[in-house]
């Protein structure tokens, strides 16, 4: 049952637009903002296209623990990742394969080294979908 979920829980994800991400303040403070990814991987991990002098990354490097929430009302859902996030710089195979069309009104492509990805690692699950919860640890 836990794996239908988990399966079911990633498809969800790939198909809603925005999620929460909570990151760690250089005060030490809890940080949520709402964002779009890029990309999904399941459960597993989640890509975000963002500026390397960003607020998110410089929390980024402060601090690499993070959360993303998904939460819907049809259906009643919400999906509560834990896990590392970091910032990907050189890997332009990544880089290209995040980027999209939009993105020219902040950099001039891929190869913009003000534009990097931010890749969330799930370690930690709380799913509640189809009146079902269950939750658990991903190795990494």
């Amino acid at each position: 049952m836990s794996d239908a979920i988990i399966i079911k829980a990633g498809e969800h994800i790939a198909s809603t637009r925005n999620c929460v991400l909570a990151l760690i303040d250089a005060d030490g403070y809890p940080t949520a903002a709402t964002i779009t990814p890029s990309k999904t991987e399941g459960i597993k991990q989640i890509y975000i296209g963002n500026h390397v002098d960003s607020n998110w990354a410089k929390r980024v490097k402060n601090c690499s623990r993070a959360s993303i929430c998904y939460s819907t009302d049809q259906p009643e859902c919400n999906i509560t990742l834990v896990g590392s996030i970091e910032i990907i710089t050189n890997d332009l195979a990544l880089k290209k394969e995040m980027w999209s069309d939009w993105m020219t009104q902040y950099y001039s492509g891929p190869e913009d080294p003000s534009y990097c990805v931010l890749r969330f690692t799930t370690q930690r699950y709380s799913i509640y979908l189809d009146g079902t919860q269950v939750r658990g640890t991903w190795e990494p």
